[in-house]
């Protein structure tokens, strides 16, 4: 019997592999796959890489962090595999971004979320709003909350990553056409007056985003991530800005809350609105694994719509697989059209060096209201960085 070597790093997802595992070997007798949950998985990998004791099948969150080891060969190739054919290919695109070895696919995107704007459906309905499609739109539905009394959003800053989904969601637009492999090219040389920067490319949303921030509750500034989603969940609020994820512990305070979701409105066209999605779970298979046929024929199992359904649906996740079901979840159902046609882009933080502490940086010209100066900031770390060293 050959035994595979699962690592994954959800522990969330423990149970839901265990039964996926069970099915596996029941149809699969002469293989028998070992889990091994690593809740710090990307110190593990690394440790594992260097003593050259990769895993055979690995999952790992598709994050900044998983780029240089894309880049460092060390994963098989899917390019030809039968499998890489029933993934969305938006999906995969969001993986190519962050890293590849010579153009190889040596990731495959399992199940994805979405950020942005999640909305009270009872209060928008009762005040006869329209979910908004443009920029105007969504300053004038924050307006008229306004004149009826409803504090548009909550603000959570003393968690600074919180301005993380807001940051991603917007900056999607301006980072769409090749700016950082450009930001990359300039290097040390970034300035506000070089041909790329986030002082010049990111002014605008930098303003936009301390707009949506000026319609925040009184002192958002000393408010956390568990007082936005109980607050939210209580209908303090009618908007959050926030993704997927925080819909679970929203509706462990309110089990009926009737919460939608949609992309922040950047674009004057509403058809030209992307969806900023990051790859919850990618599926990896060492290249140096012994048992690679073995390996394959796990991974194909946990592609197959109906195993890759069901544990999306545990995870309040979106399936990669084309044709697969979505969760009846309504917040996940109102992101499945940007989904279907392609129109998904991956998160803009995992492009941005881990030297650099974006969110601080960011939340900090929320905090002063001076997004700008953020930017410029932003801009002389990206040069320090690529002064010493950048991908």
């Amino acid at each position: 019997m050959t035994e595979l070597n699962f690592f994954q790093f959800k522990g969330e997802a423990l149970q839901d592999f265990e039964r996926i595992i069970d099915d596996f070997e029941a149809d699969n007798p002469d293989i028998k796959v070992i889990q091994n949950q690593q809740p710090d998985a990307d110190t593990a990998i690394r440790t594992l890489l260097v003593k050259g004791r990769t895993p055979d099948v690995v999952t790992l969150n598709a994050g900044g962090k998983l780029g240089p080891l894309l880049d460092a060969g060390v994963f098989y190739d899917f390019t030809n595999e039968p499998v890489l054919q029933t993934i969305n290919p938006a999906v995969q695109e969001i993986i190519m971004a962050l890293g590849s070895h010579d153009g190889e696919v040596n990731a495959l995107g399992y199940v994805n979320n979405a950020n942005g704007i999640i909305y009270n459906k009872a209060i928008f309905e009762e005040q006869g709003l329209e979910v908004p499609t443009t920029w105007d739109e969504l300053i004038a539905v924050c307006d008229a909350l306004v004149d009826a009394g409803i504090t548009p959003f909550y603000g959570t800053l003393a968690d600074s990553w919180t301005v993380l989904p807001s940051f991603n969601g917007m900056g999607a637009y301006p980072a769409k056409d090749g700016f950082f492999d450009e930001m990359r090219k300039i290097g040390s040389d970034v300035s506000a007056s070089s041909a790329r920067s986030f002082s010049r490319d990111f002014a605008d949303i930098a303003e936009k985003q301390a707009t949506l921030y000026s319609y925040a509750q009184d002192g958002y500034r000393g408010r956390n991530y568990d007082d936005g989603n109980a607050a939210f969940a209580r209908g303090e609020v009618a908007m959050y800005m926030q993704g997927v994820w925080a819909l679970n512990p929203i509706k462990q305070v309110n089990p009926d809350i009737d919460a939608g979701i949609f992309p922040y409105p950047v674009p004057e066209n509403p058809d030209d609105r992307l969806l900023v999605s990051g790859v919850d779970v990618a599926v990896l298979i060492a290249n140096d694994t012994p048992h690679k046929e073995e390996a394959l024929r796990f991974v194909e199992y946990l592609f197959q719509p109906d195993v890759i359904q069901a544990f999306a649906k545990s995870q309040n996740m979106i399936p990669s697989v084309e044709g697969a079901e979505w969760s009846d979840e309504p917040a996940l159902q109102d992101v499945k059209p940007f989904f279907d046609d392609g129109k998904i882009a991956g998160f803009i933080d995992h492009q941005v060096p881990a030297g650099i502490p974006l969110d601080s940086i960011v939340a900090g010209g929320l905090m002063d209201r001076n997004p700008a100066s953020a930017m410029a900031r932003l801009d002389s770390e990206w040069a320090k960085v690529a002064a010493r060293t950048i991908r």
